[in-house]
């Protein structure tokens, strides 16, 4: 594995581990505040959050974006930010009628339809990438279901839910490559943003008192969930495929679990326990590459 793909895997590491942690701050945050409000000033926060830097890098000559029209990055922005719109909106309304847990393992599918759709773009899916995601399915599924599993319209949703997130990380592969990281990750940002709020406003008792008692919450998720974590799945994607990239962001489920343990006191059972060390176990086998390993034996041998 050379440095850049370790350095990816790494920053979709942390990715997930943030998102994770993040699921302790919604819970909390929705106590005061709607699930569009909550979405749509955290996003908002991450969007203004990331105008610093933009300056910074703007001033100093470090965009690297000379070729590509603004025209095109705000459009790239506007399309990934309606799918994460999309994604996050039917997770939430799923989640009014089925479990936590049966949201998350259905949601997390997205595991799945990533290669899939990589398959339907003529990208190469490696064994060592199906093996991964399907050890890793099987561990979400230990880790998030604990009741008997059946289908309801809910479940349906979050099924939605998973292809969305699946497009959402297929286009940033695609787009990543071509635009300024930070500009691509602020009109995403802005878009869900306004498109939550109107949904918000639409729909939603909002008040200030309930915005400010979810402060905390709303902090974390905008700085750190939206504006750091969304900007580095963006980052890490420009060297990482799209089905390692979705393996490695799945373990955000593990991470919830660990939060809800030490934050929440939520029992973490023996089952769910077995699904996470089977979630890692997939996300290490799909970093696996057995040609790069061969190559790297036959040149040792040849040194001796």
């Amino acid at each position: 594995m050379n440095k850049g793909v370790l350095k990816s895997s790494m920053m979709l590491l942390i990715t997930s581990a943030i998102w994770g942690f993040a699921f302790v701050a919604q819970r909390v945050g929705m106590n005061y505040v709607g699930a569009f409000t909550f979405n749509g000033v955290r996003f908002g926060l991450g969007a203004f959050s990331l105008v610093p830097l933009i300056i910074f890098y703007k001033e100093n000559g470090k965009n690297k974006e000379k070729n590509r029209s603004f025209k095109s990055v705000f459009l790239s922005g506007l399309f990934t930010g309606l799918i994460v719109f999309l994604a996050s909106s039917f997770q939430q309304v799923g989640l009014i009628g089925t479990t936590a847990g049966k949201a998350a393992f259905i949601t997390g599918l997205y595991i799945v339809f990533v290669p899939i759709m990589g398959m339907f773009l003529k990208r190469r899916v490696g064994l060592n990438s199906w093996i991964g995601a399907l050890i890793a399915v099987v561990g979400l599924y230990f880790l998030c279901v604990t009741s008997s599993f059946f289908i309801s319209h809910s479940d349906l949703l979050e099924l939605a839910s998973a292809f969305f997130f699946a497009v959402q990380i297929i286009l940033i592969d695609i787009f990543s490559k071509k635009f300024d990281t930070l500009k691509l990750a602020f009109f995403q940002f802005i878009t869900c943003s306004v498109l939550s709020l109107i949904t918000a406003v639409l729909f939603e008792n909002i008040t200030i008192s309930g915005v400010l008692q979810a402060a905390i919450p709303i902090l974390y998720g905008g700085i750190f969930s939206v504006g750091i974590a969304y900007t580095l799945q963006i980052v890490a994607q420009k060297n990482a495929e799209p089905t390692h990239a979705a393996i490695i962001m799945s373990m955000e489920s593990v991470f919830a679990a660990i939060g809800g343990f030490l934050v929440l006191n939520e029992y973490l059972s023996l089952k769910a326990i077995l699904g996470c060390a089977l979630m890692l176990a997939g996300m290490i086998i799909c970093q696996i590459r057995p040609r790069e390993i061969c190559r790297a034996k036959v040149e040792a041998c040849k040194k001796r």
